[in-house]
This record gives structure tokens, sequence and C-alpha cells, in this order.
């Protein structure tokens, strides 16, 4: 399972809009701001339940989620079986898998970043935000920045004298995430993701953070080799189930 602190830092930087307990399950409020802050997902601290309590959970979840006018959606650890078996059961099916991918802060570092290359700010500049819808990063997920609480920044990124890629870092604790990173088309492959990945990292190490990490689909082939060339590697994954 990912671990405690992995798990508090995701729900610290990208956070829902709302949060309300239905047994082992925290079913969160997106507010039109995606899977992950829309979904209900097992507490890691929740108590081992056989399949009658995880399916009154699950039931507890579908009602919340009605409440909120939003369809339901879970988010399920790969080693999680006994809550994928009670959604199949149920008519989800499984979809989206995504990994977390981890890297030590300091490696990344190194080397200096060139002048004017990637910097970390807040609030976003107009700019920034502009950037962000032509990526499809619109105003739902914008306002997830918003709610942030702990120490956060957004990383602009500029190359041929214009801004040319976005991201959004927030730490919790010894953990930095990373979202949102997005670099205009026509920039793209030219190195530029990269340093604006390693001012993130900066952000981080000057917050006390020791680990920087992010999510990306399994099906991304492109960003798997990306962020391996940076030096991240997986440490746990899930899927979104949904009905059929």
């Amino acid at each position: 399972m990912i671990s405690g602190a992995f798990d508090a830092a995701w729900a610290a930087t990208w956070p829902a809009a709302e949060y309300v307990l239905a047994g082992g399950l925290v079913v969160g409020r997106g507010a039109g701001g995606g899977g992950r802050v829309s979904c209900a997902r097992r507490l890691e601290d929740a108590a081992p339940a056989g399949q009658g309590r995880i399916g009154a959970d699950v039931e507890a979840a579908e009602a919340r989620h009605r409440a909120w006018g939003q369809p339901a959606l879970f988010a399920v650890e790969r080693e999680d079986a006994a809550l994928a078996h009670a959604l199949r059961r149920r008519g989800y099916a499984e979809s989206e898998p995504t990994l977390i991918l981890s890297s030590p802060v300091a490696p990344l570092c190194e080397p200096e970043i060139p002048s004017v290359t990637a910097m970390a700010l807040w609030p976003p500049l107009a700019i920034q935000r502009e950037l962000w819808l032509a990526c499809d990063v619109g105003p739902e997920r914008q306002a997830i920045m918003e709610r942030v609480q702990t120490p956060k920044a957004a990383i602009i990124g500029r190359m041929d004298d214009r801004a040319a890629g976005a991201c959004f870092v927030a730490v919790q604790g010894e953990v930095a995430l990373m979202h949102a990173l997005a670099v205009l088309p026509q920039w793209r492959g030219r190195g530029l993701g990269a340093w604006m990945v390693r001012r993130a990292a900066r952000f981080a190490r000057a917050q006390g953070a020791a680990q920087l990490g992010l999510s990306v689909t399994e099906d991304n082939a492109v960003a798997r080799a990306f962020y391996a060339r940076l030096g991240f590697s997986e440490i746990g994954g899930y899927s979104y189930w949904r009905r059929e």
C-alpha cells in the first residue's frame, strides 16, 4: 500500500473541496476537479474488514456521491483485492491504471538551472493560468491549487524568450508532490520539462522535503520514460473503478 506519508501529502497538496468518511473509506467532493479529488478511497489506517463491511462502506460512499451530484468513483490501490472484488460484484470496472513515482530531492537539484529557464512563484502569473488552460488544466483544477494550505509554488518554464510551460508543487512534511506539469506542444522534447522538475525539487528542498513525487498513467510511455531518465522510480499504484 502507498505509505501514510504519501497519502497525507496527496490530500494536502491536491485537496478535494470537502471530505466525508464512509466507514473505512473517505469520499472527496471534487467540484469538477477530476478523479483524484472526486473519488472514494480506503483510509490508510482502516482496519481490515470482511466483504459485508466493505459492501456497506461502498454503499455509503455511493450515497455520498449521489448527494453531491457526482458519479460514483473509487480509487483502489492495486494491492487491495478485497475492495476491488466488492466493486466488481457491484458492476464496477477498472480503468486508468496509474503509477505513483518518487525521487529523492537532492539529486534533482543538480545541475544549476540556466537563468530565467524555470522559476518558482506564487500566486501564478496570468500567463501561467492561460498556459494551463491551453493544456486542459481548467479553472476547476486550478481552484484545487488555491485550496492548498501548505507551502506551494507555481513553476513557470521559459524558452525562446516566452512562457512555454507551467507546473504546481506543494510540500507536506518531508514529501513534496508535483501536479499539472504542462509544456506547450511546440516546445516539447527540448528539455524544458526537466528544468521545471529541477526547479520544483529546489523549492521542495528549501521547504525541508526529502522526496518529490507525482502520478502518471501507466499507458503514458513517453512520460514514464521522461521521469525514469530523471531518476524517478515506482513506489505504488492505483486504478479508478467506475460502473460499466
